[in-house]
């Protein structure tokens, strides 16, 4: 027996005991360290998913553990390797996907199509699983999946050392966009309107602006000396920052959608067209973004730690969801799963 916290509706979870599950081939068992709670989490919690979740479920994705067991087709891996995990699961290529895997028509996202990571053990593919640096704290290791986003982020930015950067949203992946594109040699100024997101943002080494108390078009002017952005990161999902995104890019620029727009928003696209600018799409990550996150995140050059605001056993995942719909100041949260 184990125990795992349920996702029951109604803004409700409850943690009770579980049975193993068998590890099937292609499987490995993970003794679950940390679980992050991420903002898809937060919206499961609110009922945003009730249609695509199978309530009660474990829910959770942001993972670092221990394989304990493993089925016999697995290879590459050893009982007691330390893990991260990509949960994602490619479901049958269509045609249009353009063999873009991890975009697919029919991809099922573990931790939400199918159970999650919020319980003592968990059984996952294992070409799902990264090996972690003995060296690196399995709280670190639970930041992996997140900074990953970020890495891929960047990465389908095309960003490039002396460029500049401007991030629209302080929250945990505005923040990481914001260091990993700071950690690639560009200089980057984060729009932030929370006051204690912006001096937290701010003691992480980044150059922060609240854009409810100064105009962003002539702060980013006078960042960039006339310029304007190379890049734009649009993390927030307002309308504020999509109004604003076109009028703080320079020509030819990039523009790049990172949240998630629940319903369509209006874009200036003549500004589109008449500055010739690219509006870029960015989901989720690819194995090489996972890599990347792991060599950032062991190589310490990252405040990585001091993005933790919590850390709470499985059992308080009540308090914690709740906490985090009270105080939204909180950066990440992680529940101890063992």
């Amino acid at each position: 027996m184990m125990k795992a916290a349920f996702y029951n509706g109604n803004k409700s979870f409850v943690v009770h005991k579980s049975v193993f599950q068998p590890v099937e081939p292609g499987t490995v068992r993970i003794k679950v360290a940390y679980c992050g709670v991420c903002g898809t989490d937060v919206h499961i919690y609110h009922g945003n998913m009730d249609k695509r979740v199978s309530i009660p479920q474990v829910i959770g994705h942001e993972v670092s553990g221990e394989i304990t067991e493993m089925a016999s087709d697995v290879t590459g891996f050893k009982v007691g390797d330390f893990v991260a995990v990509r949960p994602l699961k490619p479901g049958l290529e269509d045609p249009s996907d353009n063999g873009q895997g991890h975009i697919g028509k029919n991809l099922k996202f573990i931790g939400i199509d199918t159970p999650g990571a919020m319980q003592s053990y968990w059984n996952v593919p294992a070409y799902a699983l990264h090996k972690l640096p003995a060296n690196l704290s399995l709280q670190l290791g639970a930041l992996i999946e997140p900074l990953a986003v970020a890495c891929h982020d960047v990465r389908l930015s095309g960003l490039v050392p002396g460029e500049t950067a401007v991030v629209l949203g302080g929250g945990p992946i505005g923040v990481l966009v914001a260091l990993v594109a700071q950690h690639k040699g560009a200089r980057v100024l984060l729009s932030e309107p929370n006051e204690n997101r912006k001096a937290m943002a701010e003691a992480l080494g980044l150059t922060v602006i609240n854009p409810v108390q100064s105009d962003m078009v002539i702060a980013v002017h006078e960042f960039t000396q006339g310029a304007m952005a190379d890049v734009v990161f649009e993390v927030a999902g307002v309308k504020a920052t999509t109004d604003v995104m076109t009028e703080i890019i320079r020509a030819r620029g990039r523009i790049v959608m990172v949240a998630i727009h629940s319903e369509p928003k209006p874009i200036d696209l003549f500004r589109v067209f008449w500055r010739e600018l690219k509006l870029i799409g960015v989901r989720v990550y690819e194995p090489e973004d996972f890599e990347e996150a792991i060599r950032i995140a062991e190589s310490g050059k990252l405040p990585l730690q001091q993005l933790i605001s919590r850390v709470a056993p499985i059992e308080q995942i009540q308090e914690v969801f709740e906490e985090i719909d009270n105080n939204p100041e909180m950066m990440k949260c992680l529940i101890k799963c063992n």
